[in-house]
């Protein structure tokens, strides 16, 4: 054990919801851990982001286009990347997350439909473009939306 492994017991540091302003016994009395006199110590004191009546920062920095609340960020691969498979198996996200396809799958899969592609698979993701869908039904194969 040395200083730099030290803790505080379980339970013994406080929150900040102690009761301030009531004695000197209490470790925040008199000002309250307001300090002496100044704006601060008032009531009504500034909103946070005041700036003296200066236009405030959030106010002087461009605004620039739209951020919609609903984007979904889809994963985009193409039917290409599909060859690594054995044939008639069954491509789920799970499978190309372990060949190392993709990295993470984040708010879906969307299977493109860009290269060649030789492989009767059952593919499933959730989304297919029309081209991906004839390839892979042209083999044989399944183009399951999930």
């Amino acid at each position: 054990m040395d200083l730099s492994s030290l803790k505080a017991a379980e339970g013994s540091r406080q929150s900040n919801n102690f009761r301030k302003g009531r004695g000197h016994g209490s470790g925040n009395g008199k000002t309250a851990g307001k300090g002496h006199k100044g704006q601060k110590a008032r009531s009504g004191a500034p909103r946070p982001g005041f700036e003296g009546g200066q236009m405030p920062l959030y106010r002087r920095l461009p605004k620039r286009g739209f951020k919609n609340r609903n984007h979904k960020d889809i994963v985009a691969i193409n039917i290409s990347a599909l060859e690594r498979f054995e044939n008639d198996s069954v491509v789920t996200i799970e499978s190309l997350l372990e060949a190392g396809v993709i990295k993470n799958t984040r708010d879906g899969v969307k299977v493109l439909g860009n290269g060649e592609f030789t492989k009767k698979l059952t593919v499933q993701a959730n989304a297919f473009s029309e081209s991906a869908k004839e390839k892979i039904e042209a083999l044989g194969g399944k183009a399951e939306v999930i």
